[in-house]
């Protein structure tokens, strides 16, 4: 199915956004309809970044052009977008802090317009200067405390730090706003699993991080029964604990950290290789219903069942 100008390319792989992008003769040679829709400016805001995701800035510049004209440069959206364009087609660093410095000051004129600060966080990571970025965040947080976007990403940028702890309950903020998100869950597991096995993370606390990383693999997938990445999260915590079983802790008094019995661990490691099997096996041969599966997720679903002996 051709990917959609009426969606966020963002997530799409590159291969899609090339095909977007290589919409834009026809799009642009179009006049502006006269009752103009929702959906015409969506697809010229999303023509702009598949463009700018494949380098055509000169018809992203022409989106740009078209969306400043209809709702004014001095729009935040368009201002952002604006900024978005000057990030891509800046040739060196000192460019680079040349768009920071007018981030600075619109920010100076308005401190809360959320669309540059969030522009300008994303440049600061970008430029390399991660506890800039944090630190940006967390003030945005201080003023809007609900914006799961935002706890998500400090939530990255403590993790590219090795800062666990507070990569952890930065997703967990995340889960308070959105208590069903099952890939939030399934992150969540994945940040407690690595904070298990980190150097200087043994005993209790080892422990305790893998019990918590299994119930977060488990409510993933109650939440969604064929997501790949809460499957491939429990085997591997399964398989640690089943490797393990005979220096595992016991419960500490307080009910601070629990652990299933052992065969509820190897039900769970049961489960997770049958259903890892079942999507390697009907992904590789493209069955009908079985092809939105990215293809390196399967081949690391494929490799982690080869390590246990598991032939799919």
């Amino acid at each position: 199915m051709a990917p959609s100008l009426l969606y966020n390319p963002a997530k799409l792989p590159p291969s899609a956004a090339l095909q977007l992008a290589q919409q834009a003769p026809v799009v642009l040679q179009g006049s502006l309809s006269a009752s103009e829709t929702v959906d015409q400016w969506a697809t010229y805001e999303n023509l702009l970044l598949s463009c700018l995701r494949t380098g055509d800035d000169e018809a992203a510049a022409k989106c740009m052009d078209r969306l400043e004209a209809r709702f004014g440069a001095d729009n935040e959206r368009v201002m952002a977008l604006r900024g978005l364009l000057s990030e891509a087609q800046a040739q060196n660093n000192g460019e680079l802090e040349a768009v920071l410095k007018q981030y600075d000051a619109i920010l100076e004129g308005n401190s809360t317009d959320i669309p540059i600060t969030k522009r300008r966080i994303a440049l600061l990571r970008s430029m390399g200067r991660v506890s800039d970025a944090a630190s940006a965040l967390v003030q945005l947080l201080d003023f809007s405390p609900t914006d799961a976007e935002a706890w998500s990403e400090l939530s990255d940028l403590y993790f590219t730090q090795g800062l666990y702890s507070q990569a952890i309950y930065a997703l967990e903020e995340v889960l308070l706003l959105s208590p069903n998100a099952w890939n939030i869950h399934a992150r969540l597991g994945e940040l407690q699993y690595m904070a298990a096995t980190t150097s200087g993370n043994g005993g209790g606390s080892q422990q305790k991080y893998l019990a918590e990383a299994l119930k977060r693999f488990a409510r993933s997938i109650e939440l969604c029964d064929d997501y790949l990445r809460g499957y491939y999260g429990l085997k591997l915590v399964t398989t640690r604990l089943l490797k393990e079983q005979a220096k595992q802790a016991k419960q500490t008094d307080d009910g601070e950290f629990t652990l299933p019995d052992p065969k509820t661990i190897e039900r769970l490691d049961e489960l997770a290789t049958a259903k890892l099997s079942e999507i390697v096996r009907h992904s590789t041969l493209k069955d009908r219903g079985w092809r939105g599966y990215d293809d390196g997720e399967v081949a690391a679903a494929r490799e982690l069942l080869s390590q246990n002996g598991i032939e799919r």
